[in-house]
């Protein structure tokens, strides 16, 4: 008989009933919320070290792929022959190049006027 009583009161209050369940609409929210940061901060570090390892592993295999094969060409041709002489001329040609594309750029700007500032 008193839950009856009990119900029939909560009844006739609609306006406690929906404080009640606001309150508790409220309160599951923040527990969800904490919840919810909880599994970030522990899903945080393991996706950082995911990456982490992805990102080693590819520039590892690329670099791999790329230096080896180079070394190993590189190794199997004789040193004092006309090929080795040629790609070492070419070398220092191209560095020359650039060298002399960047004095002429810097040269450039340098020949530019400067912008005049407005007087007010």
């Amino acid at each position: 008989m008193t839950d009856n009583a009990s119900v029939e009161a909560q009844a006739s209050d609609p306006l406690k009933t929906v404080a009640e369940a606001m309150e508790h609409a409220v309160q599951a929210a923040r527990d969800g919320a904490s919840d919810a940061r909880a599994k970030v901060d522990q899903a945080l570090p393991a996706v950082n070290r995911f990456v982490s390892r992805f990102v080693y592993t590819t520039c590892y295999t690329i670099s791999y792929g790329v230096v080896f094969p180079s070394v190993l060409v590189a190794r199997s041709v004789p040193k004092n022959n006309p090929i080795v002489h040629g790609l070492v001329d070419g070398a220092h040609a191209a560095v020359d190049m650039v060298d002399e594309m960047k004095k002429r750029k810097l040269e450039a700007k340098a020949a530019e006027p400067a912008p005049a500032i407005a007087q007010s």
